[in-house]
């Protein structure tokens, strides 16, 4: 008799991705070859990167001869202070209260590894929903449960905190938050961090701001620029940010996905214990790409540029999908959450790929049945990642398929 290998059972748990799910879905489907494909379904940067990163990677190439500090340079961390004092105002300590990353990916999953005590009955980490997977899996992993809060379609599909009971907040040791929200883009006013911190204070949990679509925006004026949960502390007398730990990327700010740069920012007692666990889990950042990183930290024209591109797309692309979708500019981000007609967002997903080869995300598969309702059903993600023509083609295939669509409902 063989015996049984023994591995983690919590990996047991994790759903698979949702692009695994959506291959599956569309496995036996042929695209239309007469058409070229578009892909709006995957989030990655397609712009190209800046000069100003690349001359730098090429200036620094001997780093590749050192092993780089988890903590990182301290030429690295106060770049990242100047930029959070030049775009948010506020003055961190760059030896405590903050830290760089290997992008927000990474420090959001291993974050839950540093904060979850697993030992406590009911351990809880709550979610938006639909949310980024990694919260969920990060969850898993760490020995904790789940509980979500659902997007508002009355308030440009926030999330409602509302819809987690006391009970499930008193359990509670996590909390994720994605402002400007993947996929809805919806951006977390003050009013609603306030009542966060407040059960924060009342239940003792963390948390976890996703800021990582922030600098993609597309409104002027003084209130444009997206709220960061470090501002919001602030303004609400926790200059501390006690409990509070805020992630940011180059990935898209800068268009360097590939590079998996960030940082993460907040409390300097949670920074340190986060450091104490990243330092055992070898998460140090090459010193090639630190160089990079403070050179587009140091940098805002080219971020920008970046956000002028993405306006004049969404400019073109909305409003004739508006015509036939249930979609609107969004707060921020890259992404249109589009509403499409029957509710079958699946179903609709399928036959744009077959009929006019363009691949979106349907919105199903980025949540959770909770509350009785799957809150991304009906809806698909549409991100404007690729260049303005490629775009607008995509959007004219898909006004020509939800017309046909429509017709045969």
């Amino acid at each position: 008799m063989t015996a049984t290998t023994p591995h983690n059972p919590r990996l047991d748990l994790l759903q698979p991705y949702p692009f695994e799910r959506l291959r599956a879905l569309t496995a036996g489907i042929t695209p239309n070859a007469q058409l070229r494909p578009i892909s709006l379904g995957i989030g990655e940067p397609k712009h190209p990167a800046p000069q100003l990163v690349e001359d730098a990677i090429r200036a620094h190439l001997k780093g590749l001869s050192s092993y780089p500090a988890t903590a990182g340079e301290p030429r690295l961390r106060e770049a990242i202070c100047g930029w959070v004092a030049r775009r948010y105002g506020l003055a961190l300590d760059a030896a405590t209260q903050v830290l760089p990353c290997n992008g927000s990916r990474e420090a959001l999953f291993a974050l839950a590894q540093t904060v979850i005590d697993p030992g406590r009955p009911g351990a809880t980490v709550v979610c938006p929903n639909p949310f980024y997977q990694i919260y969920e899996g990060a969850a898993l992993l760490a020995g904790a449960q789940t509980a979500f809060a659902n997007s508002d379609p009355a308030r440009n599909f926030a999330a409602d905190w509302s819809q987690i009971d006391a009970a499930t907040w008193a359990r509670t040791q996590l909390v994720y938050v994605c402002s400007p929200g993947n996929p809805t883009g919806a951006v977390m006013p003050l009013a609603e961090w306030r009542q966060l911190f407040e059960l924060s204070d009342r239940h003792g949990f963390v948390i976890a701001s996703d800021e990582c679509y922030s600098e993609i925006y597309f409104r002027d004026g003084e209130d444009a620029a997206p709220l960061s949960g470090l501002q919001a502390a602030a303004r609400l007398g926790r200059g501390d940010f006690r409990n509070l730990i805020a992630f940011t990327s180059l990935s898209k700010r800068s268009n360097v996905p590939g590079m998996r740069s960030g940082f993460v920012a907040g409390d300097a007692q949670w920074i340190r214990r986060f450091l104490l666990y990243r330092t055992y889990h070898g998460s140090a950042m090459s010193p090639v790409f630190q160089a990079a990183s403070i050179a587009a930290w140091n940098d805002e024209a080219h971020v920008v540029a970046n956000r002028e591109q993405y306006r004049a797309k969404f400019a073109a692309v909305t409003p004739p999908l508006a015509r036939v979708l249930d979609v609107a500019l969004p707060d921020a981000g890259f992404y249109l959450w589009a509403g499409v007609p029957g509710g079958d967002d699946v179903a609709f997903a399928q036959g744009l790929l077959a009929q006019y080869n363009v691949g979106v995300l349907p919105g199903s598969l980025l949540a959770r049945e909770a509350h009785g309702v799957n809150p991304g059903a009906g809806r698909i993600r549409l991100a404007l990642v690729a260049e303005q023509a490629e775009c607008l083609e995509a959007a004219e295939r898909i006004v020509a398929f939800t017309e046909s669509f429509t017709s045969s409902l």
